[in-house]
């Protein structure tokens, strides 16, 4: 790759001092994350970085499923049998002296809010196209959250081994569909049965590859060779082709800006297949050198949140905050564990820290690190690595920990559900088992519980975005809790948190074709049935406010 593309290493304090092994290990890590529409290949590509990387030697197909090879970050006996991400997964791993983060996403629809979750902690995307298909509905979704985070996003046209779009159109569908600046670091030498490999843009020198075999489980071998020798290689067409299309390029595509790249605006392009191997490592060579380093954050100071300050990675004091929280990934010891992401600092294990929304002490005395499932323990870590901290039940999915003074930054807010349902429960004997199963999963974020008045915490109604949320839900249910349950649906299609002046609440409360009930918080919840039942009460209930995304 060009050295077009290489980030100039952060010029640390001198001397051997904590500041200087700080703002050095910081500016080693990249956090990250993929994102697709389904079946682009995005736990394909997430396996072949680590095969590429050296963390693992035999990369698990998804092609392959039936000989016994599974991903490693789809763990969850669920998404094993399926083939689909359901849950989010941490991997880190080394590539060139660079610490790498790689939050592996679900990519089904219904597991959205733990993809937003996820994208909270990251400091860039990989955006993942199938250039058969161009620009599916999922990846807009998903690239609209990245803007809205300002997150710098690296995009891999994947599945250049089969026959699809005109490269050319290809990158005008992603510009134009997006709003997007691209500049492709790198173009494909044909595509389907004649895909031979890629060719640096600035250099123009060629990476070739040999004929991918058994999945791609294993490196390709490859040769860089100039213009010339690739002609000799692979004829007088190939290579005017080529260099026809690298002309028109040069003349009409955005010039290449590291600067703008950081900023969000403009999208460095990459070409492969990653079920072949094919340009995976050109990628792996970008995100280890070039992508996103930590980014500073602003949060509130002080107990009631009433100081703005922003807290930079450099800053000595230890900050994080918890994304996401996992309970029995390992079911023989019902464990929880919380995915903390830290912010500033240096973590150390056993360490004292303060959590913003309540005040308490916690001591961080198991931490981990991760691949997949696989954890070891960590004794320090960095700002924007992961870690795993078991929780025995004071920490929430938003948390902030921090030392030496009581911070919080912006929470991570729920959606409203779309689909509701109630618990009918078999076997009566099994209440406070299904009672701990619904507040863990509850909080992991699997769905969403609900409270009316009439019954308080008994039989509270679910939600989720997602209707396969309650598959997964009564599938872990089943082997986690051993609790067998039946769902029986509500009649609601739509929900909005209620704001605003206390006399909106009591109209809607007042009327029986409205449903209030209570979130995890004790926040009112209005249930209703059609669109219009919504709109309604937004119109006529006095000084009312109704939020589809849960206040902080």
């Amino acid at each position: 790759m060009s050295d077009l593309t290489a980030t100039p290493p952060a010029s640390p304090p001198e001397g051997d001092s904590p500041a200087r092994s700080l703002a050095v290990e910081a500016a080693r890590r990249r956090t990250f994350g993929i994102i697709s529409h389904p079946d682009a290949g995005k736990t394909t590509i997430t396996e072949k970085l680590l095969l590429y990387s050296g963390a693992i030697h035999l990369a698990g197909s998804i092609k392959g499923r039936k000989a016994g090879r599974l991903a490693v970050s789809d763990w969850m006996k669920m998404e094993q049998e399926r083939g689909i991400s359901i849950t989010s997964s941490v991997l880190q791993f080394e590539y060139e002296g660079a610490a790498l983060n790689l939050l592996d996403t679900p990519g089904h629809a219904d597991f959205s809010e733990d993809t937003y979750r996820t994208l909270a902690a990251v400091d860039s995307a990989v955006m993942l196209i199938d250039h058969t298909k161009g620009v599916e509905s999922r990846t807009r979704k998903l690239f609209e959250v990245c803007r809205l985070r300002q997150l710098p996003v690296v995009t891999f046209m994947n599945k250049l081994d089969r026959d699809g779009r005109d490269p050319l159109d290809l990158m005008d569908e992603v510009s134009t569909t997006l709003g997007l600046r691209v500049t492709p670091l790198n173009w494909p030498v044909g595509q389907g049965r004649d895909f031979k490999g890629v060719v640096d843009v600035h250099t123009r020198e060629l990476t070739l590859y040999q004929e991918a075999t058994r999945h791609g489980t294993i490196r390709l071998e490859s040769q860089q060779v100039g213009m010339d020798a690739a002609r000799a290689i692979l004829g007088d067409k190939h290579i005017d082709e080529l260099e026809e299309e690298l002309d028109l390029l040069s003349g009409a595509g955005d010039p290449w800006s590291h600067e703008a790249y950081l900023r969000g605006e403009l999208s460095a392009v990459f070409w492969g297949s990653a079920m072949s191997n094919y340009g995976v490592e050109p990628l792996l060579r970008f995100l280890a050198r070039s992508a996103a380093p930590p980014a500073g954050r602003d949060a509130h100071e002080g107990e009631a949140g009433e100081n703005d300050v922003r807290i930079d990675p450099q800053d000595p004091s230890f900050t994080g905050f918890v994304f996401k929280i996992q309970a029995n990934m390992n079911p023989r010891h019902r464990d929880r564990v919380a995915f903390m992401r830290v912010v500033s600092g240096r973590f150390d294990r056993g360490m004292d820290v303060t959590i913003g929304r309540s005040g308490e002490t916690l001591r961080l005395a198991k931490p981990h690190t991760f691949m997949a499932d696989e954890r070891s323990i960590v004794e320090e870590a960095w700002p924007g690595d992961i870690v795993g901290l078991y929780d025995p039940g004071h920490l929430r999915i938003g948390d902030t920990l921090s030392v030496g003074r009581r911070l919080r930054f912006d929470g991570i807010p729920r959606f409203a559900p779309e689909h509701f349902m109630r618990v009918i429960l078999k076997d009566p004997m099994g209440r406070k088992k299904l009672d701990t199963g619904l507040t863990q999963l509850a909080q992991e974020g699997v769905i969403q519980l609900f409270y009316r008045a009439a019954t308080g915490h008994q039989d509270p109604w679910l939600g989720a975005v997602g209707q396969l949320q309650f598959e997964v839900l009564k599938e872990r249910l089943r082997l986690e809790y051993g609790v067998k349950a039946d769902l029986e649906p509500l009649r609601y299609n739509h929900a909005r948190w209620v704001a605003g002046a206390p006399t909106g609440l009591a109209w809607l409360q007042g009327r029986r074709d409205y449903t209030v009930v209570e979130d995890r918080t004790g926040q009112p919840v209005v249930l209703a049935e059609t669109p219009w039942m919504l709109q309604y009460a937004a119109d006529h209930a006095p000084g009312i406010v109704l939020h589809d995304v849960e206040p902080l």
